[in-house]
């Protein structure tokens, strides 16, 4: 007799929240927190436990910010000050003059790298909505739209969407478009606002103009600067199979929220998940390639943690992914096995043997954290 699916996902629920929320927050609140000097650190010594960087981060920093208040919210002790410790340093040491934060700190809280980046930008955003649902202090609110409101009087590309950063670079992603999304999906829920529900509504009609060809299933990486076709300099573009898991949960979440009514968006996550499978995973390993060329053709052997909890995501999500959600658990169930419970692998490598021993990134908590959190969504 096969399993039961029901029983497999409250098993797999019962594992992932109690290694998250059991194990490695407070492994993190223990060693990741920066008590003296403020803010998080950026990574920890599978060794020993110890610091490995001599900067901040404000991606990192405004990440931390959202695990942290998810472990609060499920009650982990110490959580809660962990998330106003986080808040104090943005609000207070991060801040750019002209609006904005900036990206990069030394351990002190000095200024490194003043660019507003719109990718760290939107983790910003994101940290806000879910601090604000933690603790409903308007302040926080008011904070995030102060924050759209630069980016949106700032940042503005007059081609569509939004420039990079500040100083503008090249080339154009929708990676920082994906996840501004996200942040303002969560803003729409937490903390609801007109400004929010604009700017999700605006992300997801981009992606479907600009970033996407729906009918391929495909989602481009990178761009010419008026966004009209991607880049292929080697005559073919590439894709990455953990942004487009990650595009088919955002479609999905921007239905649940109201935010898309399209009639095809059921189709078109099913088919960014499908070609993702199709052509992003390994057969040897069942893990997930970095990056594939539209045409399927491996572009990068090597892997990292963070697109198997976007396939979870997926998988949980849209129905036609529902059966390899067991093999997205199972695959990233072996990054976090390691012989530091609270610690994961952050790479796997085939020419290099397997797991890579490296120093453990803070910011694939996220990662880790927002799959659990749609593992216990679905397990309701």
């Amino acid at each position: 007799m096969s399993p039961d699916p029901s029983t497999e996902l409250k098993a797999a629920s019962r594992q992932a929240t109690a290694w998250l929320y059991e194990t490695a927050l407070p492994l993190w609140l223990e060693h990741g927190v920066d008590r003296r000097r403020g803010g998080f650190y950026e990574a920890l010594s599978h060794h020993d436990l110890s610091p490995v960087h001599d900067y901040k981060r404000l991606r990192v920093l405004s990440r931390q910010i959202y695990v942290f208040s998810q472990g609060a919210q499920r009650g982990v002790s110490d959580a809660g000050a962990a998330v106003e410790h986080g808040l104090d340093f943005l609000l207070n040491r991060a801040r750019h003059p002209d609006g904005g934060f900036i990206s990069r700190l030394d351990l002190d809280g000095e200024g490194l790298d003043q660019t507003r980046d719109l990718y760290d930008l939107a983790f910003v955003l994101f940290a806000l909505a879910h601090a604000y649902r933690l603790t409903r202090d308007g302040r926080l609110k008011a904070e995030a739209l102060a924050l759209l409101d630069f980016i949106q009087t700032s940042m503005r590309h007059p081609a569509g969407g939004y420039v990079e950063a500040l100083p503008p670079r090249a080339p154009r992603r929708q990676n920082p478009h994906m996840h501004l999304l996200e942040a303002a999906l969560a803003c729409v829920e937490h903390m609801p606002d007109p400004a929010f529900s604009a700017l999700a509504a605006e992300l997801v009609g981009l992606c479907r103009r600009r970033f996407m060809d729906g009918a391929r299933g495909l989602l481009f990486e990178y761009f010419q600067d008026d966004l009209t076709a991607p880049l292929r300099p080697k005559g073919r573009a590439v894709v990455e199979p953990g942004h487009q898991m990650e595009w088919a949960w955002l479609l999905r979440e921007a239905q649940r929220l109201g935010m898309d009514t399209s009639a095809g968006a059921d189709g078109e996550a099913e088919r960014l998940g499908r070609f993702a499978l199709a052509h992003g995973l390994d057969p040897a390993s069942g893990l997930l390639r970095g990056e594939v060329f539209e045409d399927g053709a491996m572009a990068v052997a090597g892997v990292r943690l963070w697109p198997h909890g976007e396939w979870l995501k997926a998988a949980l999500r849209v129905p036609a992914l529902a059966p390899s959600w067991p093999d997205a658990w199972g695959a990233l169930s072996r990054f976090l096995n390691t012989p530091t419970p609270g610690l994961w692998f952050e790479q796997w490598d085939p020419g290099a043997g397997g797991f890579l021993d490296t120093p453990v990134p803070a910011s694939s908590l996220y990662h880790i954290a927002t799959a659990v959190a749609e593992l216990e969504r679905a397990d309701l």
